[in-house]
């Protein structure tokens, strides 16, 4: 295209210094709209066969074969019109070509982090396979500079992970024995050997190509009305030409006496011609979808993935922001917060002997509160001190311990052991511990806020959100303690997943201003209450297969601050296409009255088709970037 741009430019400038006329000159200047309008006339004659007439390439050929026959009539030799007409509107596509290939290249980065081969060990030798023929449970072996193939546990090796392509963070995660890694990532650094949690088909960059190849398909309200608006106007617009071009001569002839020749049609023609080439829909037709294309793109290069123009356009509207808790606004972690005594007062000297005695008798135990002991105590533990291990269902356990009794637990295994619990008042997670048949003290474990929470929060004020909302199934205490720690004014606590969505329906009755409602989760147990918001937004990096499936945006790196991010870019992608819509509209609109009257020729015609559509089509691609938003 942009060949054929430059030759036509070219010869078009020389043929301004060559004295030729007649026939030559229709011959050269004929040669110069064949080279660089052939494919729109071809275009627009498959059109006129399939029944599809009324389109910009129709309008464009009828207004430069029209300008061509003018000039042939008036024997002019003024064949430029129509040359420049077909140059600027190529021209004007180049720039949308340009603009869709810039916007096409963030979502061509993301398919490159697709992986191409797996490395597996056979016999001492590396062998690369396809990555679809790896099992569940196999090992892999990634080298530096690879790719992650599939979702998988390290069970060797320590290294760097470029995770930029999957959650926009360009820092480098560093990763060890036991760590989780995802598809897509590239190792930078040593071998890594990671036993595979999950197939290649439902690991986390397949799942991230089937949402961006998708989103395409998924058109915003704006988008679907330009398509309606263009079936009608297009059809418009031409009988509307033809309506100028042939009633103001008839009026003429009827009640002026003008002569019933071609001289007495010819300006009223070139006027129908004119507003022809003005009335075309490029800008509109263009630069909507780009501008959403380009919103998606954007965002996409963040780590933020949204599903849709469709999505992106909601949204744009949200105004309540709807939080589950675990995984969500916290790590979804244990950390031990306190100890204390009978007595309920802090006891430095005897937390090593606490937290000891809770990890021994928790060693066997899968649990995440037993796993958050044995990592606080952080030494090796030594089972063989511990005999008689029994667990109590709803509970907790028992087990002798260098010959004491040792039992940990919540307050019905100290009543049934036979010893009277303290209450606390810390909120958290309370772990009794009696020794040797007397009460020792308790351990406060709590979950781990995200360090970004707060901010995240904060910044979904600065952008709009009206109303924060914190669903969670914890206890009151421990909702209530952490909806402070952010300054969440509405917490709601102890819900199932039941009570989740049922708590969301009276959300969003109740919101306001016909706002949207977006819901943000993490675990499988989010995913009705995914799909019920008018926005279900997951954590992709940690969140389930299912919480992702049902929701409509994902953000790749589990960070909060995303959210308020992906609003604003919804909003300034929008505040894009509603600029486009008013000012091709606009201009459009002021070219057509004063092309009627004669006051526009065919130059300024072209600047109102055209010019707009470049002018569009630049501000759409600023809907790409978002890194500064």
């Amino acid at each position: 295209m942009l060949t054929r741009i430059i030759i036509a430019l070219v010869l078009t400038v020389a043929l301004q210094f060559i004295d030729i006329s007649g026939w030559p000159r229709l011959t050269a200047y004929f040669a110069v709209y064949l080279i660089i309008g052939y494919d729109i006339l071809l275009k627009a004659g498959r059109g006129i066969v399939n029944g599809r007439v009324f389109d910009e390439n129709f309008l464009m050929a009828v207004a430069t074969v029209g300008a061509f026959v003018l000039a042939l009539y008036e024997k002019s030799g003024d064949y430029l019109e129509a040359i420049a007409v077909m140059l600027f509107y190529q021209i004007g596509e180049f720039f949308q070509s340009y603009a869709v290939g810039k916007s096409r290249k963030n979502i061509a980065a993301l398919m490159d982090i697709r992986p191409d081969y797996a490395n597996i060990e056979k016999a001492g030798k590396i062998e690369k396979v396809d990555p679809d023929d790896v099992e569940i449970g196999e090992v892999i072996i990634v080298q530096p500079g690879e790719k992650v193939p599939i979702d998988g546990i390290v069970i060797s090796g320590d290294s760097s992970l470029n995770t930029s392509a999957l959650t926009g963070e360009s820092l480098p995660q560093e990763v060890g024995k036991g760590d989780e890694v995802m598809s897509g990532c590239i190792n930078l650094s040593g071998l890594l050997k990671i036993r595979t949690t999950k197939e290649f088909g439902d690991s986390t960059v397949s799942k991230i190509l089937e949402l961006v190849e998708d989103s395409a398909s998924r058109k915003s309200k704006s988008e679907n009305f330009i398509a309606r608006f263009a079936r009608v106007y297009t059809p418009a617009v031409c009988y509307g030409a033809l309506a100028l071009a042939v009633l103001p001569p008839l009026f003429l002839m009827a009640f002026k006496g003008a002569p019933f020749d071609f001289a007495t049609f010819e300006t009223w023609i070139y006027r129908a011609l004119v507003f022809l080439v003005i009335s075309c829909p490029c800008a509109l037709v263009v630069s909507v979808p780009l501008s959403f294309f380009a919103g998606i793109g954007g965002a996409s290069r963040e780590g933020v993935l949204v599903k849709g123009a469709n999505i992106l356009e909601t949204l744009s509207k949200v105004k309540t922001v709807v939080f589950d808790k675990t995984g969500t606004l916290t790590k979804g972690v244990f950390e031990v917060n306190a100890f204390h005594d009978h007595n309920d007062n802090d006891i430095e000297h005897q937390k090593a002997k606490l937290l000891e005695y809770a990890a021994i008798v928790e060693s066997s135990s899968s649990h995440p509160i037993g796993k958050s002991l044995q990592k606080a105590y952080g030494h090796k533990i030594d089972r063989t001190r511990m005999t008689g291990l029994q667990e109590i269902s709803g509970e907790g356990v028992t087990a002798m311990i260098d010959g004491l009794t040792v039992a940990a637990g919540n307050e019905k295994l100290m009543r049934h052991v036979g010893v009277e619990p303290c209450n606390c008042h810390t909120a958290g997670t309370i772990v009794h511990m009696a020794i040797g048949g007397k009460y020792a003290g308790h351990i406060v474990l709590g979950d781990v806020v995200k360090p970004t929470s707060k901010a995240a929060v904060a910044d979904l004020r600065k952008s709009g959100v009206t109303d924060i909302v914190m669903l969670t199934g914890d206890s009151a205490p421990v909702a209530a303690h952490i909806a402070s720690e952010l300054k969440i004014g509405k917490v709601y606590s102890e819900l199932l997943p039941a009570d989740k969505v049922r708590q969301l329906e009276r959300i969003l009755k109740d919101s306001e201003n016909g706002g949207k409602v977006a819901f943000v989760g993490d675990g499988i147990n989010d995913a009705p209450v995914l799909s019920r918001a008018d926005i279900g937004i997951a954590m992709g990096a940690l969140g389930s297969d299912a919480a992702i499936e049902a929701a409509d945006v994902v953000l790749m790196d589990d960070d909060p601050m995303k959210i308020g991010k992906a609003i604003r870019i919804s909003r300034k992608c929008l505040r894009i296409v509603w600029e486009n819509i008013i000012m091709a509209i606009g201009i459009k609109g002021i070219c057509l009255i004063l092309g009627i009257f004669g006051i526009v020729n065919m130059w300024l015609a072209i600047f109102a088709d055209v010019g707009v559509m470049i002018l569009a089509v630049l501000n759409a691609i600023r809907a790409m970037y978002v890194r500064k938003i």
